[in-house]
């Protein structure tokens, strides 16, 4: 988890604190809305992940009264303080990691797979 965060630090400009959130609620959407087999690969690949997950289900009354997809997770990364470039960098910094670990078939899938990702890739 430390070198995706560092790497989210780096390239998209945010904080580490807002990092590992960010990551949290970002696999946890991954985890309901993507291709199950291709996002476990990818969960499995990043230590902490589960514990980040775990971590972005706190305050799930709120998670629950706006819904579910993609425009929970912007909301919810708006409340971060993030911007719309900066989701995006956060995204495609991601997907990049991503790539590195479980390889750009794999990570395809995950993005082919979610619905409204293919935006972000």
């Amino acid at each position: 988890m430390d070198e995706l965060i560092g790497r989210l630090a780096t390239n998209a400009s945010i904080n580490g604190a807002v990092a590992e959130k960010t990551v949290g609620i970002i696999l946890a959407f991954l985890r309901s809305e993507g291709p199950s087999d291709s996002v476990q690969a990818l969960i499995d690949q990043i230590p902490g992940a589960e514990a980040a997950i775990e971590a972005s289900r706190s305050g799930g009354g709120l998670s629950r009264l706006m819904g579910g997809g993609l425009m929970a997770v912007g909301t919810r990364l708006m409340g971060l303080g993030l911007g719309m470039s900066e989701i995006q960098n956060v995204a495609r910094e991601l997907f990049r990691y991503g790539r590195d670990k479980i390889g750009a078939d794999q990570m395809g899938k995950i993005i082919a797979g979610t619905p409204g990702l293919s935006q972000f890739a």
